[in-house]
């Protein structure tokens, strides 16, 4: 023993310990656990000063009852637990006992996990419209200028199995079984009440009996949603909805192919702040650039002059919608994105004559009209004479069927050339190479430094809550920066609110 404390003594000359028998004590109000620089001090000035109302954040003053948590503080726990990396409600709850900057955030409160996953679960449109109120505020303090907007996408899981996912014949399958077992089971309650039986095995079957119920009420539920979106999605493929969240999809990713949402944002070009975030369950990108623009649109409350994405979002269908505007389109088709040199005799070397409704070739020869494709929106036209073809000297350059040449023309080609040429432009191109540092940043923040990369709410409504929360964080850190820090940062916020005059 003797020798021990010796030891213990020589180490303490050397080194820096702890020390559990130190007697310490805590500051004597809570506001002194975290300095003036936390973020912490952040995420609650920009929660205080939202409007409730702007929000759809339900506070009643006079509300009878049991009293409840601040709605304001449960949005603040949500809001700064996901900038923390904090998702579930249960870590949440740990946090408000363990955590000193939680434990500041509420004030001393401890809502315990059931009260934070129904406050989150009902609601879904607060999470969502913070973000909105967000952008807004960055909008008048100049940090957004709403010129060039980028769009993008990922896949984000669902907080469902794959293996959950079945065709109609296999939910079709189900019910049949269901149905069967539904009959057993009746069949076994009548028989135990002849015998009177008071085992309690007839309360299990009927506890069975009441989830098989729920099951195939569902599963009808399902049923109903193909005869809407049908057996077969646009690309022919024999259609799947999941079970356990029959909005998500399946989506192919470098991680593999899961039950998944496609979350999209719309990034401004000034200082890569989110102007908007949206959660889709179309497997691609390709009908959705108008509608994010859109609903930018709606969020700052006027258009954009420059809508830049990649060719995942080239749909000449989609971008005459914007196209009719005074917006300028910055998207590449999938040739140019490619950077695919042209072929010899590929179709930009054969001159369209719009009054004759017809192609013609490098040796002068008419292509005609022959078919429609209406399902990917093409005319066809084929050599008028394919003994042309035949006898021509680059027959088997050209084309080698006997037929002769064909050629595929949109029904929007006159814009696909327009967009090309656009994307072309010198000013497009300098636009086009901060794509990537604008548009795919707030995503590698959001799933790598948030850990955004599975979703806990079932629903697209739930996933579109809780990836604006994400965008939100995003734009919170990125304001800090840009302000000077979390002290300039709640100044400024409170001097736009109003609240005090800087």
């Amino acid at each position: 023993m003797l020798e021990f404390c010796k030891y213990k003594k020589e180490r303490t000359m050397a080194y820096k310990c702890g020390s559990r028998e130190q007697i310490t004590l805590f500051p004597q109000s809570i506001d002194e656990y975290v300095g003036e620089e936390h973020p912490v001090r952040a995420y609650d000035t920009f929660i205080e000063v939202l409007n409730p109302h702007e929000i759809d954040l339900k506070i009643d003053p006079y509300k009878v009852g049991n009293s409840a948590y601040d709605p304001k503080a449960m949005l603040k726990l949500l809001v700064y637990g996901c900038s923390y990396g904090i998702k579930g409600s249960r870590k949440l709850e740990r946090a408000t006992h363990e955590n000193l900057a939680f434990i500041w955030l509420m004030g001393g409160l401890k809502p315990d996990h059931k009260t934070i996953s129904e406050f989150r679960k009902n609601n879904k449109k607060v999470l969502k419209l913070v973000l909105r109120q967000c952008a807004r505020m960055c909008m008048k303090l100049g940090l957004i200028e709403g010129n060039i907007l980028f769009i993008d996408g990922t896949k984000i899981r669902a907080n469902a199995s794959r293996g959950k996912n079945y065709s109609r014949g296999q939910y079709q399958s189900k019910l049949t079984e269901i149905d069967k077992r539904i009959e057993k089971l009746l069949e076994e309650c009548d028989r135990i009440d002849e015998e009177e039986r008071e085992d309690g095995s007839l309360v299990k079957i009927k506890e069975e009996l009441i989830d098989q119920g729920k099951i195939r009420e569902r599963i009808k539920g399902i049923l109903a949603e193909f005869e809407g979106r049908g057996e077969k999605n646009k690309d022919g493929v024999e259609r799947t909805i999941n079970q356990t969240d029959p909005e998500c999809a399946l989506m192919r990713s470098i991680h593999g192919s899961h039950a998944s949402y496609n979350a999209q944002t719309v990034v401004d070009d000034k200082n890569g702040l989110i102007i908007h975030a949206d959660a889709v369950s179309e497997t691609k990108d390709i009908n959705q650039l108008s509608g994010q623009v859109q609903q930018a649109k709606e969020v700052m409350g006027k258009d954009c002059a420059v809508a830049c994405a990649d060719a995942g979002y080239s749909n000449t269908k989609e971008l005459e919608k914007i196209d009719g505007g005074n917006i300028k389109i910055v998207v590449p088709s999938q040739r140019q994105a490619l950077h695919k040199p042209e072929r010899p005799f590929s179709k930009s070397q054969f001159t369209y004559n719009a009054e004759e409704d017809c192609y013609y070739c490098p040796e002068g020869h008419p292509l005609i009209y022959s078919t429609q494709k209406t399902r990917e929106e093409q005319l066809a036209y084929r050599i008028k004479d394919a003994n042309l073809c035949r006898r021509c000297k680059h027959f088997g350059i050209c084309t080698n069927a006997r037929q002769g040449r064909k050629i595929y023309r949109l029904f929007r080609e006159e814009l696909k050339e327009k967009i090309e040429r656009q994307f072309n432009e010198p000013e497009s191109q300098e636009i086009y190479s901060r794509r990537k540092t604008r548009a795919e940043h707030p995503f590698g923040h959001i799933k790598h430094n948030l850990g955004i990369r599975n979703f806990l709410l079932r629903g697209r409504e739930g996933a579109k809550a809780e990836i604006s929360i994400g965008a939100t964080c995003f734009n919170i850190v990125r304001m800090i920066t840009l302000l000077g820090g979390v002290l300039e940062f709640c100044l400024k916020v409170q001097s736009h609110a109003g609240l005090i005059t800087i």
